[in-house]
Order: structure tokens, then sequence, then C-alpha cells
């Protein structure tokens, strides 16, 4: 195919139009997802759901520009220009006004609402870069149309960080869906721009150029390939930042960094950085050894420099694959196909990882898996060719493989009953020694992929898996929780990963007792206690969130308690006495209302509760939607005049002290402060530090509550309520404009501890 000289290949054209699509592509996901909040709750359904539309309206647009194919260039371009048009009618971005969804219908009603919303935008935007670059590669003196694939990921990434970073702290969001519209509109001229660079090319069909080259369709087999490979990095994506935050370190934000490294390895892989991509290829082996290695530990694990190492793993074992697969490229006639296939990896690894995974599995088994999956595909070559260096036959050095991997069973074995718990000690010495036999075999797969697993069984996953036949541990889409015994101690202990989220004593004295942020000196336990006196013997109750029952023994006869809780597994895990007592033995009857805490106290009767608790904020990812402006008046309308509303925001990461200033004075009300100070280390009260909020209309109903608020100089003091930390020109959350970046702790977030 010949051009004239004024069809120039005009990378640059491709190159911006790439980027600003895929830039666009990224944007939209969180913005979206913040605009539906409100609407269907934070459960994790919903952003599994918004997962699946994602992933589904991505491959159909990669099919889509596989389609096109057949057609002629300027017949691509008239029919792509033509479905921008019709997608704009979808804009400015907003939620889509359907009917709401009837009982059991919310499955299939939250795609559709998504799908209503942004589905033809988003399907047409996900189309833009691989058809972009078949248009690229049209021009005979353009080159290698893949490494423009960098570029869409450089892109994806720029969209990603700009979210939470830039866009969602400076506007709002009727701001931010006319700017995505305006970015969109530069979308449609750029690419109608990259068609004219390559109108008088369109006179030759795709397929007949694509005669001129005799290269044969990529077989199926090769395909399979294809599949598996985009699978894995996509899979682990997803597993690292569920591994992370349920058993390293939970960290807010953490989900950005796994899928930004991700996005960073298409950059490199698609890249013409070919060296820097062998030189990660190269240490991918040792690297998916030494830190998958661990992937099976499920204690001892809460550490920043494991989170760092998972991390570190994701990126180089996502290069290595992404270079592997870019190494297995198609001529450019097969790029859409390519890119499909790789987009259908995309959508299993993900389907594996977020859907299936919690439904299988009782602890984040999918990440092991994967590791070993990734090791099962990975290039290998020989880190130490020893077997050359000796002279050695096949034969001969596949003897001594074997039996070096019967070495590391033995070690594997010794590992495991030598384990405490971290690995030091004989652990310690173990694990190297099954490093360095798997470093010993990195160019025998049928050795190396079983080394890797004897490392993990011998690195705590033993105990993991043992764990798993206790019926003491259980999964759902909120994560993992795990129920120990501890028979010195008297203690019975729910941890969330390998976060404490509930203790109680067995001992039959104190086994109806308070602990952890729930003591009586606590701001919950000093309210809760005066509860008859300032709302009578029949004081209407409501507590958001139950993880244990820990409150519910704050109950006296006479009073109406209703307990609202997401987590269907946590209601189970309260009232089985074999596990918490404090439901069964105090508050038995006590109505617990299953669903989104906002969606559910919208529908309760106005004026219903004197005492309104919100425990939903000591995790670290915070529902924001909970303290929002139109959140609070839900709590508003859902107390009494005189009522209290109490709220719970014990965080490592985030000061949340001027959001609660900021709407008390917005509203009028009264607001303190109960800093309930952690005992010394050798206190067995079984107690923990805790900040409580309490916010009433009126500052008498404030005093009745606390005495009188003092000075913050004598927070420490039993009882003290003291004034909320208010920050000048905070803005007040709405469901339109709220930004937890502001209220970031960020030496916390770099100590990874208080």
């Amino acid at each position: 195919m010949t051009l004239s000289d004024s069809a120039s290949p005009r990378r640059w054209l491709f190159v911006l139009t790439i980027l600003v699509g895929s830039f666009l592509l990224f944007l939209v996901q969180p913005m979206i997802a913040r605009m539906v909040l409100p609407k269907l709750g934070g459960a994790p359904a919903v952003w599994n759901s918004a997962m699946l539309v994602y992933q589904a309206l991505l491959l159909g647009g990669y099919a889509y520009a596989h389609w096109l194919g057949r057609f002629t260039l300027r017949r691509q371009a008239t029919i792509h220009l033509a479905l921008f048009l019709l997608a704009a009618l979808w804009l400015p971005i907003g939620i889509a006004q359907i009917a709401p969804p009837g009982p059991g219908q919310e499955v299939l009603w939250v795609p559709l609402l998504l799908l209503a919303s942004i589905g033809p935008v988003f399907f047409v935007v996900s189309a833009q870069a691989p058809l972009m670059q078949r248009w690229f590669a049209a021009d005979t003196r353009a080159g290698d149309p893949y490494y423009l694939y960098a570029a869409s990921n450089l892109g994806s990434f720029g969209g990603l960080i700009s979210y939470p970073a830039l866009v969602e702290p400076n506007l709002p969001l009727a701001a931010q869906s006319w700017g995505w519209t305006a970015g969109y509109a530069l979308l449609v001229l750029l690419v109608g721009a990259s068609a004219a660079a390559r109108w008088r090319g369109g006179a030759v069909r795709h397929d007949e150029a694509a005669a001129e080259n005799g290269e044969p369709r990529p077989t199926l087999r090769r395909q399979i390939h294809w599949l598996l490979i985009a699978a894995v990095p996509s899979g682990l994506m997803l597993s690292t930042t569920t591994h992370l935050t349920t058993d390293i370190v939970a960290m807010p934000l953490l989900w950005v960094l796994p899928l930004g490294l991700y996005l960073l390895s298409f950059v490199i892989a698609f890249s013409t950085a070919t060296k820097l991509t062998k030189i990660i290829s190269f240490i991918a082996p040792p690297v998916l050894l030494a830190v998958g290695g661990l992937a099976l530990m499920s204690s001892g694990g809460g550490s920043m420099m494991i989170a760092l190492a998972s991390l570190a793993m994701l990126f180089v074992v996502a290069t290595a694959l992404h270079g592997y697969l870019y190494y297995l490229r198609p001529a450019p006639r097969y790029l859409t196909l390519f890119y499909l296939i790789m987009s259908a990896g995309g959508v299993l690894g993900g389907l594996f990882a977020a859907l299936f995974a919690p439904l299988l599995f009782d602890w984040v088994y999918e990440h092991p898996l994967l590791v070993l999956a990734a090791a099962l595909l990975l290039p290998l070559p020989a880190l130490l060719p020893w077997d050359k260096w000796m002279g050695l036959s096949a034969h001969g050095s596949g003897r001594i493989v074997a039996v070096l991997v019967g070495i590391a069973a033995l070690a594997s074995w010794n590992m495991v009953f030598s384990w405490t718990g971290s690995a030091d000690g004989p652990a310690a010495m173990w694990g190297i020694a099954i490093f360095a036999i798997g470093i010993l075999v990195i160019g025998w797969r049928w050795a190396y992929v079983p080394v890797l697993a004897l490392l993990m069984l011998g690195a705590g996953g033993w105990n993991t898996v043992q764990d798993s036949f206790t019926g003491m541990r259980v999964r759902s889409y909120f994560g993992v929780y795990t129920v120990t015994e501890d028979a010195y101690r008297h203690q019975h202990r729910l941890a969330h990963g390998t976060t404490l989220h509930g203790l109680q004593r067995t001992d039959a004295e104190s086994r109806r007792e308070p602990t952890t942020y729930y003591g009586h000196q606590s701001g919950v336990g000093l309210t809760l206690d005066k509860a008859q006196m300032l709302a009578g013997p029949r004081a209407a109750i409501g507590i958001v969130g139950l993880g244990a029952g820990t409150l519910a023994c704050y109950r006296r006869p006479g009073q109406q308690w209703t307990i609202f809780e997401i987590d269907p597994v946590m209601v189970d895990i309260a009232r089985d006495p074999a596990k918490f007592t404090f439901l069964s033995d105090c508050a038995g009857d006590t109505p617990i209302v299953i669903g989104d805490a906002r969606l559910q106290l919208a529908q309760q009767p106005a004026g219903k509760f004197d005492i309104l608790v919100i425990d939903a904020f000591s995790s670290d990812a915070i529902p924001l939607h909970l303290l929002t402006e139109e959140a609070f008046g839900i709590y508003a309308r859902a107390l009494k005049p005189d009522g209290v509303l109490l709220v719970h925001i014990s965080n490592r990461f985030f000061d949340l002290e001027p959001a609660l200033a900021a709407e008390a004075k917005a509203r009028g009300w009264t607001a303190a402060i109960r800093l309930d100070p952690a005992p010394e280390e050798d206190d067995l009260s079984n107690l923990t530090g805790s900040n409580w909020v309490a916010l009433t209309r009126t500052p008498a109903r404030m005093k009745q509550l606390t005495g009188g608020v003092k000075p913050r100089a004598d927070s420490d003091h039993d009882g003290a309520w003291v004034p909320l930390a208010a920050r000048p020109h905070f803005s007040r959350w709405t469901d339109d404009y709220a930004s937890t970046l502001p209220v970031l702790l960020w030496k916390h977030l770099i100590g990874g501890r208080e």
C-alpha cells in the first residue's frame, strides 16, 4: 500500500489519541463509582458488579474493534465516529433513572444501572486504543504498532492516579462530569484527525493488505497461551490487593498501587525498552521464589517490608509475563485479535480472583495459586547453569535435580515443625535452604514449581491450611474472619485478616465485660451507661456495626435496641455461642437489620432513636458515604429531637475530627470527643484506646451527657469529653464533594503504625 506524502505516519497524533482515550477510561471508573455510592451503598457486591460491567464493556469494545477490521479504513472511521456521536447522548455522565429493584433483584439491577448510566460511552472509548493502533499500522512506513499499547497503559495509569489525587479533592461531581465531557469531545476530534491522516489509504481492505504477508493465522494453542499469560497478572493484581489488605497491612488507597504497577508493567513490556524487560524477566524467577514463598503465610506478615516486597513481586512478574506476551505477539494484521484475547484473559483472571475465589475458599488461597500459575508460565532462564559448568548430560542433571527436590521436601517438613509464626531461628535456616535449592533448579520447570510450593508450605502455609479444617475461619466479600481460642488467657478473639475486631473473656465472671474499644470509660460506654438517665427505661438505641456483639451487654431490661450490620457472616459469628456469647447472654432477641447502614436507616421511622451509635469507621478503609451531609441528614431524621448521635472514629490513617467538626458547625449542633487513652502494656483489661464523637442538637443535651466539655488538655482524665479539633476552611463533605486526602495521616501511612 502506497500513500502520498500528505498521509505521513503522524505518530504523535496516534500516541496523543490513545493517551487521551485511556486516561478518560480509567478516570470514569472511580467517578461513576463515586456517583452511585449513596444510591447503592458500600456493599462489596456492588463493586464486584461494577468490575464485571467494566471488564465486560472493555471486552466488548475490543471485540467491536476486531469486528471493524473486516471493513475498509474509511468505513471503519465512519462507523466509529458515528458511534462516538451516538454515545454522546449519554453525556454529561450521570446516574440513570430506573425503577428500584424488587427483593432479591439487586444482582441484576446493579449491572443494569451501570450499563444504563455509562455503557455506550465506556464501550466506544474502550475500543479506540486497539483501533488506533490498527489505523496507525495502515501506513506501511509507520513501523510496529504494538509499542502504542505502552502509551495506552500510560494514559490509564495517569487517569487512575489523577482521580484520587487531583480530580476528587478539587472538583464536585457535577464539575467532574462536565470536565469528562470536555475530554470526550477532545477525543472525538483526535479520532477524527487520526481517521483523516489515513483516509486516502482507506480504499485498501485490511484483509487484502494482509495477503501481502504470508504469516498464517495464530493457532488455537497459541491463542490459549495468550489467554493464560494475560489472565495470571490480572488475577495476581487483584489477589495481591486482597492479600495485602487482609494479612499484611490495611492501608488506605492501597488498591491503587497494585493496579498502577500492573498498568506500568504494560508500559515497559510493550515499549522499546527491550533490555529492561529482559533484565526484569531474568530476575523474575528468584523474586517469585523469595516473595511468593510467603504467599501462604497468614500470620506474622503484618509488616511494611513484606507489603513492599509483595508489590515488587507483582510488578516484576507482571512485566516478565507481559514481556513474554509481547514476544509472542502476532503480525499487525492480527493485532485486534491479540488484544481481544488479552482482554478476555484479563476478564478471566478478574473473575477468578474477585468473584469465584471468595465463594470457593475460606482464605485468600487465590494468591498462592496465582503465584504458582505464574511459575508455570514465566520464562525460566537458568540463573546458575551449573549443569553446563559441570558438563553433565540432560539425564545426569535431571537425576541431580530430582535429588534436590527431595532435599527441599525434607527441609520443608522440618520448617513446618520449627515454624513459630515468623521466619526466624531454625525455620529461617530451613527456608534459606529451600530457597537455595529453588535457585539451582530454575532451569527445570518441573522442579522449580514444586520447590516454590514446598517453601510456601514451610513458611506458615501448613498452619494456614490446617486452620481451614477447624471451622473457625469463614470468608465473605468483606474479608476473612478467624475466631481463635486462647485457653491460657481465657479468651476468644475475632480477627479480620490479622486485625483484631473483637475479644471476649470466657471465664464466667468476666465474659459479659466489654473489651477493646468498648470499655466503660470509652465514649460509647459512658453514653450507654447513661442511657436510662438520658432517655428513660425504654430508651430506643440503634447500633450500626455488630462486630462480635460486644456492645450488646450494655443493654438493660426495657430498652429497645436495633442493630444494623452489612455482613451476614458477621451476624452468624456473633450469634454462635461456641464463638461469642455477648448477644446470646445479653440481647438474644435484638433485631438485626442486614444491609448498608445508610440505606437501611433511611427506611426506619422518623424520630425512632434516642441514641444512635455509628461504629463503622474503626477499619482503615472508611465508608465515605456514611460521613456526608446527606448521611447525617438520615441520622438526624432517625433521631428524636433530643437524641444523641455517637460516631466511632478510631483510625490509624485518617483524622476524621475535622469532617465531623465541619458537619456539626454547618448544622448548628454541639459536638465533643472522648479520647480514651490506651492502657499500659501490662494492663490485663483487654481494652484499647478509642476516639468517640458525640453530637447533639443543643448544648443542654450535651451537658447532660458529658457533665460539661473540658479543655483539650484534660482529655486523659476519666470520662472527660473535650472539644473537637476543627480545621479552618475545611469543606463540609457532601455526596457531591468529598475527599479523604486532606485528612490522611501521612506519617502513619509511611510508618505503618501510630
